[in-house]
């Protein structure tokens, strides 16, 4: 490839441009696989499909429904086996049938295989949101912490702060402060 190169000779008073040979440089060029493009499609599908207002409002009911339930223990209450499958009956399902709408030919099976190899690139919100469907621990949980927020025992931030009155200074010694600096 040929390129112009200027240099700076002058010969009187004009500038020379001199024609250089430049060797081409390989740039390396990203292509993703087909196999990654369809599991980044398939994600944001997801995003869009739990942030809808239907999916908001189905979680939000069964989650009102069934929250007192749930204990902060180690043992699991029989309950939570029937609980558990009918949220996945539902809330997953609901997913699943969102995605072959929009994504002709998707499979949940193939999905939560690329899922497993990709859950780094997944950001957690969505992440965690989808072990509930698979991961009864992380199922549990959720519920746990949606009862505790319910019943005003969630994490309370407020004894870190520490708020101090600016009238606790005396205005005199503010004033002769600012006094002293500005000489």
């Amino acid at each position: 490839m040929m390129d112009a190169r200027e240099q700076d000779l002058l010969v009187g008073n004009e500038n020379i441009v001199e024609m250089q040979n430049v060797e081409e440089e390989d740039f390396a060029i990203s292509k993703s696989s087909d196999a990654d493009a369809e599991f980044d499609i398939t994600i944001g599908n997801i995003e869009d499909i739990i942030m809808d207002d239907e999916f908001q409002h189905l979680q939000q009911s069964f989650m009102e429904k069934y929250y007192p339930e749930f204990e902060d223990s180690e043992e699991n209450k029989l309950i939570y086996t029937s609980i558990f499958n009918e949220y996945i009956e539902t809330l997953e399902k609901h997913l699943e049938y969102q995605l072959i709408e929009r994504i002709p030919g998707f499979n949940m099976d193939a999905f939560t295989v690329l899922l497993k190899q990709h859950k780094d690139e997944v950001s957690g919100d969505i992440l965690d949101m989808l072990l509930t469907f698979t991961d009864f621990i992380a199922f549990k949980e959720m519920f746990i912490d949606y009862r505790a927020e319910k019943e005003g025992r969630g994490l309370d931030l407020s004894t870190g702060l520490v708020v101090k009155s600016f009238n606790s200074v005396s205005s005199a010694s503010l004033t002769s402060n600012m006094a002293s600096q500005s000489i």
